[in-house]
């Protein structure tokens, strides 16, 4: 009797993208929202910012127009290494991070840390979890307001830069350790 040899598994299994993923800000804001949306929508949680500036280092290049520095800080590793899993497997990826600045960033780095390549990216927008203002949402997609984005990436500049000049004084001046 002649063994067909066995077939190998390779080594990248080829997933065809299906579905819509949502990502949220929080967990349980989640699991609500995923009972909201129903079978053709994963809804995961960012668990708050993805990237920030480094904390050794001042992370700003000032001589190229005080851009950030930004990078996954080393306790969202596996969180953006799923979601990045996730964003790979879903047809779509929809950003629900709360609607302030701080959510528009959050969904901004997002983008720049999953790297959704083609897929359709949209940003939706609600005030309240329920399942009106869900679908409602849900209705009218737009584009991540960039304009959100530059005021929150000011702000953070702003703050490494006055901190980090501001509280070696603080420390040799008024007491050491403040920030």
């Amino acid at each position: 009797v002649k063994k067909t040899p066995a077939k190998r598994k390779s080594a990248t299994p080829v997933v065809k993208p299906k579905g819509k993923l949502v990502i949220v800000e929080s967990p349980t804001k989640a699991k609500a929202i995923g009972r909201y949306l129903g079978s053709g929508y994963t809804v995961k949680s960012s668990m708050g910012h993805v990237r920030d500036l480094p904390k050794s280092t001042l992370g700003v290049d000032v001589d190229a127009d005080f851009t950030p520095k930004y990078l996954v800080p080393r306790e969202k590793n596996k969180t953006i290494k799923e979601l990045k899993s996730s964003v790979q497997a879903a047809k779509e990826l929809i950003l629900a991070t709360d609607p302030d600045r701080e959510g528009e960033a959050i969904a901004w780095h997002l983008v720049q840390a999953t790297e959704p390549g083609d897929r359709p990216v949209s940003r939706v927008v609600f005030h309240e979890i329920t399942p009106e203002a869900v679908q409602e949402a849900m209705r009218h997609p737009r584009e991540i307001d960039m304009a959100l984005v530059d005021a929150q990436q000011a702000r953070r500049v702003l703050d490494r830069l006055v901190g980090y000049s501001v509280s070696p004084l603080l420390w040799k001046k008024v007491k050491s350790g403040l920030s």
